[in-house]
């Protein structure tokens, strides 16, 4: 039983790869890393993948956008 629960809370599961951020919780990754939290803090408190976190403050940093790609 335990192990259904743990397997609901997979974000690859309520994300899906394909689904993108909406530009606001984009906007409030770098919001909160201005704020010196932590990738491992922001992953929490946005619920998202530090991958995720991780790739959106890069692409910020180097392009000084998180507008996604056409």
């Amino acid at each position: 039983m335990a192990l259904g629960m743990i397997a609901s809370t997979n974000i690859c599961e309520r994300m899906g790869r394909s689904q993108e951020l909406s530009e606001f919780k984009r906007g409030t990754v770098i919001g909160c890393h201005l704020c010196n939290k932590s990738i491992r803090e922001i992953s929490l408190i946005l619920t998202i993948p530090r991958s995720t976190v991780s790739g959106i403050i890069t692409k910020w940093k180097q392009l000084e956008t998180t507008a996604t790609q056409s």
